[in-house]
């Protein structure tokens, strides 16, 4: 919230102390390199990833979502013409899904980022994840949409650990933004089926 006042250091910092802490006290697996070329591990998983988004108010909201990289490396994004319209993203989203195949480990839910720019696109797709699967959009064409591409997904074959089968996506969850006149950008965000993510509210 706009009104909150964070006193006593950065919230930057508290949050990567917060990660620190977390993966050394619960003996997690280290996974972050100091450089993407250098490769040298961190040690405590820090730096962390943060996003944030100000809002009225006096509190402050804190989303935890750790994700594997099995499901995160099967992301995508593809700016799209904006004449490629609905068929386009379905096409893009389902291609994702199934050269993804098992590697992110399905059942899996499937996060849709639609418009903003390239950047925006691929942060919706990551938020879309956090909503409950069983959660529809509030939008009722999209909510239409997030439908049509689950079936769609489920009638891949790919099925649990991909052994085959009708359950290879729980949910389709789309968020959308405002995008420029000349384009679509579209990003897919997939989790596996646990989608680990935790909030507390201070």
């Amino acid at each position: 919230g706009q009104d909150a006042h964070i006193v006593g250091g950065s919230l930057t910092d508290a949050i990567n102390e917060g990660v620190r802490r977390g993966y050394e006290k619960g003996y997690l697996r280290k996974s972050v390199v100091k450089d993407p070329l250098d490769r040298v591990n961190t040690g405590d998983n820090t730096p962390a990833v943060i996003h944030y988004d100000i809002v009225p108010g006096d509190k402050i909201k804190i989303i935890a979502a750790p994700k594997g990289f099995g499901s995160e490396n099967m992301s995508a994004v593809k700016m799209l013409k904006p004449s490629d319209g609905v068929k386009g993203v379905i096409d893009f989203v389902i291609q994702t899904v199934d050269q993804a195949g098992a590697n992110p480990c399905p059942p899996i839910v499937v996060g849709v980022g639609i418009g903003g720019t390239m950047e925006k696109a691929a942060y919706l797709a990551k938020k879309a994840l956090l909503r409950p699967i069983n959660q529809r959009s509030h939008n009722e064409y999209y909510g239409s949409l997030e439908q049509e591409l689950l079936e769609k997904i489920n009638r891949l074959g790919i099925g649990p650990q991909g052994l085959g089968g009708t359950t290879t996506a729980l949910a389709v969850n789309i968020e959308t933004f405002p995008t420029h006149i000349a384009g679509l950008p579209v990003a897919v965000n997939i989790s596996c089926h646990v989608a680990r993510h935790a909030e507390a509210v201070l």
